[in-house]
């Protein structure tokens, strides 16, 4: 069982069978979308696909409460640029800084193409393409998040796409102001009044009003996500994102009102975020649950964040640091904070993790709005095997591949040899005509 807390933090000594089983548990936060979303989902993506914008409207007027047609779906440019010049300056300005920050982080991102000439004398290489067209879901709903406009769509137009189509929930408010000028001060090409999976159905399949894209990124909610799973391969997508989660690594030396800061940063976002306190220090975990405490009284989205913290709230007391870090990478948090005396010599235990914030003086805040590394983090673990939003995902590479006569004298025998080995004849063929062969390997021994 879990030790009991005095605060708002399960407590759990590792290691333990109540430790394993919390572990557990967390692992496998990022799959719990229930059959129902996702019969729900599957209905809505099929009616897109099939009825277009009829099913578009229809599903926008009963879910978000707004009636569209195809003159009123799309944002006007002027409405965007007139809502960035509506802005108090300071958060005007502090959008702008944003928005250069996070370019100048993803413009060392930039592949280059290459091309070499190996001792055959083929010339081989790569060539590196941005997409033709990419789509950024935007959250809306219960709140404005105009940071998830500039990391999405800032890496695209660094990657050089084409088009970036943007969507977004207007709800019976219309869209967040905030919201509309990160669009116009990104780049935003053409931007959409819609939300939720009828939204991703949009983009997947495009419809009269809304184009198709050949990529979809940006977070959501489960509806969201499970639209981006049914149509990845019609489109190609980011990645499943779930709720959000912290994982903050401390030791001894690190202040109890920074971390319990930290947690509630994370815990505030969702009632299924996940805020996680790794430490060989019993009495940090007593120091933290207290500032839990009082920080919580007066947070104005408490509710919220008390629910996440009663229902996935966790400190694990370890017997060591690098038992600290090894339960860090088997949970592969989206966000890993390391609040210890020498951050940079912990950093090379470190394997799995979205983004890694070194010292007290780091909060995870600071990454989420204008550090310049993109926010949009794999969750749920995933970062075991896969990586933030990045200028690498609005690009594809093709090879090149260039072979002389000489090449193929020298390297088109064994090429021959290797199709007759599956029974592809005609792959044998194909390079013995260039060498004059008539036949299979027989005629040529």
């Amino acid at each position: 069982m879990a030790k009991a807390s005095a605060g708002p933090l399960a407590v759990f000594t590792v290691p333990g069978r109540a430790a394993a089983a919390r572990v557990t548990f967390l692992e496998g936060r990022g799959e719990r979308i229930s059959g129902d979303v996702e019969r729900r989902v599957r209905t809505i993506v099929d009616g897109v696909r099939r009825r277009g914008d009829a099913a578009l409207f229809a599903y926008t007027k009963r879910f978000d409460g707004v009636t569209l047609s195809g003159r009123t779906i799309e944002v006007p440019k002027r409405e965007m640029a007139q809502a960035e010049r509506s802005l108090a300056p300071d958060v005007r300005r502090a959008l702008r800084l944003a928005a250069r920050r996070i370019e100048a982080f993803h413009r060392r991102q930039r592949p280059a193409s290459w091309r070499f000439r190996d001792a055959s004398g083929a010339q081989l290489g790569q060539i590196v393409r941005p997409l033709d067209r990419a789509g950024v879901y935007i959250p809306g709903g219960t709140a404005a998040y105009p940071s998830s406009v500039l990391m999405n769509v800032v890496p695209a137009k660094v990657a050089g796409v084409g088009e970036v189509i943007g969507v977004t929930p207007a709800g019976r408010g219309g869209i967040a102001p905030s919201v509309l000028a990160a669009a116009h001060i990104a780049g935003v090409d053409r931007l959409f009044r819609i939300g939720g999976a009828q939204a991703v159905a949009a983009l997947a399949y495009g419809t009269r009003t809304v184009p198709r894209v050949d990529k979809i990124t940006g977070p959501g909610n489960a509806y969201v996500a499970t639209a981006k799973r049914l149509v990845f391969g019609t489109v190609d997508i980011d990645m499943i994102a779930g709720p959000s989660e912290i994982l903050i690594v401390a030791d001894g030396s690190a202040r109890p009102d920074f971390v319990a800061a930290d947690l509630l940063a994370q815990a505030e976002h969702d009632p299924l975020a996940a805020a996680i306190l790794v430490t060989a220090s019993g009495t940090l975990v007593a120091k933290v649950q207290a500032e839990l405490t009082a920080q919580l009284a007066r947070l104005p989205r408490r509710t919220i964040a008390r629910r996440a913290l009663r229902k996935q709230g966790t400190a694990f007391v370890t017997r060591s640091l690098r038992e600290s870090m090894a339960l860090a990478n088997q949970l592969a948090p989206e966000h890993l904070e390391l609040a210890v005396r020498r951050p940079e010599r912990l950093l090379r235990q470190v394997r799995h993790a979205g983004a890694v914030f070194l010292g007290e003086h780091t909060p995870e805040a600071f990454g989420d709005y204008l550090a310049g590394p993109n926010h949009i983090l794999p969750t749920g673990g995933a970062a075991r095997f896969s990586s933030p939003l990045g200028v690498y995902d609005f690009v594809k590479r093709s090879s090149v591949i260039a072979a002389s006569a000489a090449t193929l004298r020298r390297l088109g025998p064994s090429v021959m040899r290797l199709a007759e080995l599956e029974g592809l004849d005609a792959h044998a063929v194909a390079v013995g005509v260039r060498l004059g062969y008539n036949g299979r390997r027989k005629d040529r021994e």
